[in-house]
């Protein structure tokens, strides 16, 4: 995979049905994002910060590189990936999926990823 440069702002990149920040103080956040059975949050990382989600509703399906990994999450489960760890979420069912991302400890950034 091939990383591009850290953006400050990654909402531009994907299209999610909502996206609501919760809180945000300095290095954390907690954001809520809904998406749709088709929507992902494509291949990416972090530099320095962690990204825990939580599943509020219906089912995620999580793809990790480095070691590779695949990680299906339901309601009420949570699954913490380190910095700098590629990461991939989709949804893995037939209708929208809900869940936060808790994001920190640190400064928030995405660096996208080619090449997957």
């Amino acid at each position: 995979m091939k990383s591009g440069q850290p953006i400050k702002d990654a909402s531009h990149l994907y299209e999610v049905e909502r996206r609501a920040q919760h809180a945000a103080r300095p290095g954390f956040r907690i954001m809520e994002l809904q998406l749709s059975p088709t929507q992902k949050v494509p291949w990416h990382t972090h530099s320095n910060i962690s990204d825990t989600f939580y599943v509020l509703e219906r089912r995620m399906r999580l793809f990790l590189q480095e070691p590779k990994e695949e990680v299906n999450l339901k309601p009420g489960e949570v699954y913490a990936v380190r910095p700098t760890r590629p990461h991939l979420v989709t949804n893995a069912g037939t209708t929208s999926l809900t869940f936060l991302i808790l994001q920190g400890v640190g400064e928030y950034d995405y660096v996208p990823l080619a090449g997957k």
